[in-house]
């Protein structure tokens, strides 16, 4: 635990930024700032406290995004001054302090002058810091305009997405991802590549969610809320694009709002290329001689997709309103790929060429319907709302490959032909209901039910010949029955919330041909506590606690995953079974003027933890199957911070570093690993005169390693720019990713009896330009979102 000493040492270190103790009882000022023509609240407006006599500069402060500040100071008298960018300073000279004091709503005025050359009015930030969870708000997210939900997630600091669209979070897979907090079977087999990144408001990540989160997701929850705009009247807006390479996109949304209806609809389409590219390099020895095989793969991947999302609210009278919607996305998935390789005897030359060839067809449709309630009351912290949603999709996989041996002799050796048909009925019920016993306490309860069917019926054909390992249907049911409850309470300057879930699992999984017939159910509880104590101006800290569960995902479990290629396998385990964390966080939020830090350290112990585990056959081949271990110790270090040093100039730094321990036997092999890594993300955002806008990014990942491989790092550098036109109807985005071409996934396996050294690309350098049109809608008009 010494490692663990020195991270609270170095977050205790914050501490120190605190002003020391008064003897004196302090007295409060509280007020908030708005701007005079909207009444919107200004965040991070400066609040500076000084001396009457030479005019020193005693304290300051920022506003939340409420635009409201607190200061605690000695009774007495002061100027106090109000400023933000753009705007008009205020100066309260001779102000009398002898008790608490609320000066109410100060209004700061453009600075007409300064707009000439600056504009940065009223832009909401980029990153919100807060205890519980951050929240970027990616609406105006420029480098990932003309993408998907996996290009806006690749952009949020602490999180990846992996070549198979695989979401992590701090590094851990074993995140939960929701779309408007609610399970969607879009976050899985890489359907967030049909989301696109125009629909998406801002992403929520939730470290150590409270008990009204629902339990998945050892390594926390990331949220992917979804624009519903209220503006009133009729008005949206036009997005077209086009890339290098193939990039054409385009994106319809429309609203129109009276007081009793808000009907709202977004209607769009993608059709994009992706080049990637695999070298792989493998070296056994058998029987005392040295073999080796160099592969190479180059894929074209075509996705072409189409979206619609309607709805509408209702509003039955002023306390009780009812919300519809449907979702529907098309997917036609067309890849051609090509393998290669060269095999050499004990001298290393050259014994024999193959050549592989993929055609994969695989069109996807998504289907979603929901119906939400929500009813409030007298008092304006209490609410019920019932949310009902089902899901029902449909995929169809279809592979068509040709091998041929090219050396000594040219051969067609096989056509191999496969068929996967999944398809999946979901239904979601939640119903919740919160209040409030006093001003500072809260209590709430819900209930909630997740039932799943889904069916994977597959075959294969090698030169029309039906192939018996091959021939089945996979039937899956998981039934999830819920129950939570909560209550927090503020004394003073300490908060906390303390939370119980209960979760009834019901996981039963067979095949047609009798391979296995599983069934299991468990009952779980997971407590949860937040605790938070707030310092003088602008800190506070909290301690949590939760713990999580990892059911094993549908794809972990299906023993067949495709045959593209067979040297290189990866299946489901159908035994996989659940994994279990508990998990502690310290963290504290600190506003230093134009600064804002997060530092947290947090440590995570997870039993039955299950990894990826290499296998090599007897021809030689490898097959990679998840299986479960013993346990996994992770703890680390985490900043997040802004900073403003000029108006018109935001910068933002993220730091991540953790240490692991994993344990565990399989097959009578040991399987365990201890190693420690870091990344890092630094952005830059650039505001210049006639709208002009510059944003960048880059991020690197350290060296990890795993029980049986050694990821190499890498890094990404990204780059937009973005051009208002026509008082703002009309706005031009240019953007670059990955602008050095540097993603490249380098691995080494290494083992007695062969080594494995493989480097991949999921895609090279993209070039992307989008222009937006609005009618009746301004550039900064604000979107209701599911949560207000």
């Amino acid at each position: 635990m010494n490692n663990i000493g020195k991270l609270v040492l170095m977050l205790m270190m914050f501490c120190s930024l605190q002003s020391p103790g008064q003897q004196v009882a302090e007295v409060k000022v509280r007020g908030k700032v708005l701007d005079n023509t909207t009444q919107q609240p200004l965040e991070y407006a400066g609040v500076t406290l000084r001396a009457l006599t030479d005019n020193k500069m005693l304290k300051t402060t920022v506003t939340d995004k409420k635009g409201e500040f607190s200061l605690a100071i000695k009774p007495g008298q002061y100027h106090l001054k109000i400023e933000f960018i753009s705007y008009k300073p205020i100066l309260l000279e001779n102000k009398q302090i002898k008790e608490d004091t609320n000066l109410g709503s100060i209004l700061l005025q453009e600075d007409v002058k300064l707009l000439k050359s600056v504009d940065v009015i009223g832009e909401k930030s980029t990153v919100e810091l807060n205890l519980d969870k951050k929240v970027f708000n990616v609406g105006k997210d420029l480098i990932s305009k003309g993408g998907s939900a996996n290009d806006i997630l690749n952009n949020v600091p602490s999180v990846n997405v992996d070549a198979n669209g695989g979401v992590s979070l701090r590094g851990n897979g074993s995140v939960r991802v929701l779309i408007n907090g609610k399970p969607s079977m879009l976050t899985a087999n890489n359907g967030l590549e049909q989301i696109p990144a125009s629909n998406i408001e801002k992403v929520e990540v939730i470290t150590n969610p409270s008990a009204r989160y629902e339990a998945q997701g050892g390594g926390g929850i990331i949220n992917i809320i979804l624009k519903k705009n209220t503006i009133g009247g009729l008005n949206g807006s036009v997005q077209a694009g086009l890339g290098d390479p193939v990039n054409y996109h385009g994106n319809l949304n429309l609203s129109y709002k009276t007081e009793k209806f808000n009907v709202f609809s977004n209607v769009g389409g993608r059709s994009r290329d992706f080049h990637a590219a695999e070298k792989r390099f493998q070296t056994s020895v058998k029987n005392g001689i040295t073999n080796t095989l160099h592969q190479q793969n180059r894929q074209r991947r075509n996705d072409d997709t189409y979206n619609i999302y309607v709805g509408g609210d209702y509003y039955i009278n002023p306390k009780n309103t009812l919300t519809g919607s449907f979702y529907h996305s098309t997917l036609f998935n067309r890849d051609t790929t090509n393998f290669g390789y060269l095999y050499g005897n004990g001298g290393n030359n050259l014994d024999s060429a193959v050549t592989r060839f993929e055609n994969y067809r695989e069109p996807q449709k998504y289907n979603q319907l929901e119906l939400n309630y929500v009813k409030t009351f007298d008092n304006k912290d209490q609410k019920w709302t019932t949310n009902l949603q089902y899901d029902f999709w449909n995929d169809d996989e279809n592979q068509d490959i040709m091998q041929t041996k090219n050396f000594p002799l040219p051969k067609l050796i096989s056509r191999l032909i496969s068929r996967n048909i999944e398809s999946s009925d979901d239904i979601y019920i939640q119903s919740d209901f919160v209040t409030a016993f006093s001003k500072d306490s809260r209590f709430e309860a819900g209930i909630r039910t997740d039932l799943r069917a889904i069916r994977s019926d597959y075959w294969a054909k090698a030169d029309e010949v039906l192939l018996s390992k091959y021939n089945n249907k996979l039937k899956y049911d998981e039934n999830l029955y819920s129950a939570y409850m909560q209550y927090g309470n503020k004394i003073k300057k300490f908060s906390y919330l303390l939370g119980l879930r209960a979760e009834w699992s019901q996981i039963g999984i067979s095949d047609r041909a009798g391979t296995f017939d599983q069934e299991k159910n468990y009952l779980n509880l997971f407590p949860t506590v937040h605790l938070t104590y707030k310092l003088p101006e602008s800190a506070e800290f909290q301690l949590s606690y939760s713990r999580r569960i990892n059911r094993p995902q549908f794809w972990q479990l299906n023993p067949f995953s495709g045959l593209s290629d067979i040297r290189n396998l990866t299946v489901g385990n159908p035994d996989l079974d659940p994994t279990y964390t508990n998990s502690f966080e310290l963290s504290m939020i600190k506003r230093l003027g134009k600064l804002n830090v997060n530092p947290s350290i947090y440590y995570k112990h997870t039993t039955n933890y299950f990894q990826y585990v290499i296998e090599q056959t007897p021809e030689g081949y490898f097959v990679s199957t998840p299986v479960n271990l013993d346990f996994e110790d992770r703890y680390g270090f985490e900043l997040s911070s802004s900073y403003n040093p000029l108006g018109w100039w935001r910068l933002s730094w993220d730091l991540n570093y953790y240490k692991y321990k994993q344990q565990g036997a399989y097959d009578g092999k040991d399987y365990s690993a201890e190693d420690q890594t870091w990344f890092t993300r630094i952005g830059s955002k650039m505001k210049f005169s006639k709208n002009l806008s510059i944003e960048s990014s880059f991020n690197y990942i350290g060296k990890k390693k795993d029980i049986q491989s050694v990821n190499k790092a890498q890094y990404r550098a990204d780059i937009a720019l973005s051009k208002d036109l026509f008082k703002d109807k009309m706005s031009f985005t240019l953007g670059i990713i990955n602008v050095f071409d540097s993603m490249v996934d380098k691995r080494v396996t290494n083992t007695d009896s062969y080594r494995l050294e493989s480097e991949s690309r999921r895609f090279g350098r993209l070039v992307s330009g989008t222009i937006v049109y609005r009618f009746n809608r301004k550039k900064d008009d604000k979107d209701r979102l599911p949560d207000e």
